[in-house]
């Protein structure tokens, strides 16, 4: 019978992990700062964070010391995600609020702060680094669009991480082809790969060709993924947050078959079960639901049922489990999430299951920032919370986590996320693809050099 992991051994087994780079075709190595405890030094969010994890795995020696190395010699490209999320200059922002900036203009800044300070201030940066080497990530499929299809919406975001990575290219690089993201393992570099939440759309009608010039625009400003819709009804089809799912329209399928064309993956992730269903029948090229749940292990209207899992995946895509306790059922904690893993590949096959998050880590300089922000004259925040938004109109969901669920399944626990797929039986080769390759084949697949 094996040993679980204690404090002692949990020390020993982490501590005494070599430089991979003689054991891994990718220089990467394991930085000593992460080697006490296999924790984070000087990490407090993080470390309770990997503890709540452990509590939960309770991993033998073996166990973690075989699933740390083989995540820190393996391929992390993440389905879909986020990268860290970087904490407001409050002064700045006060200022801002007190020249008589509108709630948009004030929601717009808060925003665009945490996706780009990280490029341009030292102390985030170290925050960004630190979050990075913790997850050991490699490429994040990056969300670059806000939510909806007017092209102009879709925009904002795009720039903010054209910026940041382009000011930040020493520490976190936009990559353009599938094999920068190969490179950037090599190398021990971070990237992002970018996507947008939704396809982008004059809506001036005036031709399907004048409709769909839009995707070759943003294929050309680096995005290389794109959601048929989100949540709600569009041209396209109908959202996943839909009590009616109408399935994909006549327009719907040129859309999918203009993507196909130019190398942009579909992804069906916040779409309705019938209209992923029919984007699967239309795609000629694999397609993906992102970060999703499977409905076989816990029914969710944002996961997705058996029989479009298997749709996806006959186009050679996957789907992208995701770190939303909610979507998961059971106890909302790692082991859920695995148990939707396990389902994935023993039901679809290896090929076919990525994670996608769908979550980040924030700045621990949050709460420092955020206390510097003024209050309004009427006594509210700036940083109040507006009214719920058109896309935010979800089917109830009473959904309650058990404690500690979340932080066991927490952005930064990626290493453990494959230590608990090597306690669940999963070959070497399994865990591999499920890290990363299955996401780095679909978007070779989906890659053409010219679009035109």
């Amino acid at each position: 019978m094996s040993t679980p992991v204690t404090r002692r051994s949990f020390v020993k087994s982490v501590a005494s992990l070599p430089v991979l780079g003689a054991l891994t075709s990718f220089n990467i190595h394991v930085r000593a700062a992460e080697a006490p405890n296999g924790l984070v030094a000087g990490n407090d969010a993080i470390n309770r964070d990997r503890q709540a994890a452990l509590t939960i795995l309770k991993p033998t020696p073996h166990e973690l010391e075989h699933g740390l190395r083989l995540h820190a010699e393996s391929l992390v490209f993440e389905s879909y995600g986020f990268a860290p999320r970087a904490a407001l200059d409050g002064t700045a922002f006060s200022t801002f609020a007190d020249s008589g900036a509108s709630e948009a203009e004030l929601v717009d800044l808060r925003e665009e702060m945490s996706m780009t300070r990280w490029a341009t201030d030292a102390a985030e940066q170290t925050e960004f680094l630190d979050a990075m080497r913790a997850a050991g990530v490699t490429c994040i499929f990056q969300n670059t669009g806000e939510e909806g299809s007017d092209p102009l919406r879709l925009i904002k975001r795009l720039a903010r991480f054209t910026y940041a990575t382009d000011a930040g290219r020493d520490t976190c690089f936009k990559a353009v082809r599938p094999d920068e993201i190969v490179a950037a393992k090599h190398q021990g570099k971070h990237c992002l790969y970018f996507t947008t939440n939704g396809v982008p759309l004059r809506q001036e009608w005036e031709s399907v060709r004048d409709e769909l010039r839009q995707i070759r625009l943003f294929r050309q400003l680096g995005v290389r993924m794109m959601h048929l819709t989100y949540n709600r009804r569009n041209p396209i089809g109908d959202g996943a947050g839909e009590t009616n799912d109408g399935g994909l329209s006549d327009f719907g399928r040129t859309v999918v078959a203009e993507m196909n064309r130019l190398g942009v993956i579909v992804d069906v992730a916040h779409s309705g079960w019938r209209t992923s269903l029919e984007a699967a029948k239309a795609s000629q090229r694999p397609m993906v639901a992102s970060h999703t749940a499977c409905g076989g292990v816990y029914p969710h209207f944002r996961g997705k049922p058996d029989e479009v899992v298997r749709a996806i995946c006959d186009t050679g895509g996957l789907i992208g489990i995701c770190c939303i306790s909610r979507f998961l059922g059971g106890d909302g904690d790692i082991r859920a999430f695995l148990n939707h893993i396990d389902h994935g590949v023993k039901k679809f096959g290896a090929d076919h299951v990525a994670i996608g998050p769908d979550i980040s880590y924030t700045s621990r300089n949050e709460p420092a920032e955020r206390a510097k922000v003024r209050k309004r004259a009427d006594g509210r925040s700036p940083l109040s919370a507006t009214g719920p938004r058109w896309e935010h109109l979800w089917p109830v969901d009473n959904f309650v986590p058990k404690p500690q669920a979340e932080r066991s399944i927490a952005w930064t626990n990626w290493p453990l996320f494959t230590v608990g797929l090597v306690q669940r039986g999963h070959s070497d080769e399994t865990i591999r693809k499920i890290l990363g390759e299955n996401t780095l084949r679909v978007a070779r697949a989906n890659w053409v050099e010219a679009a035109g």
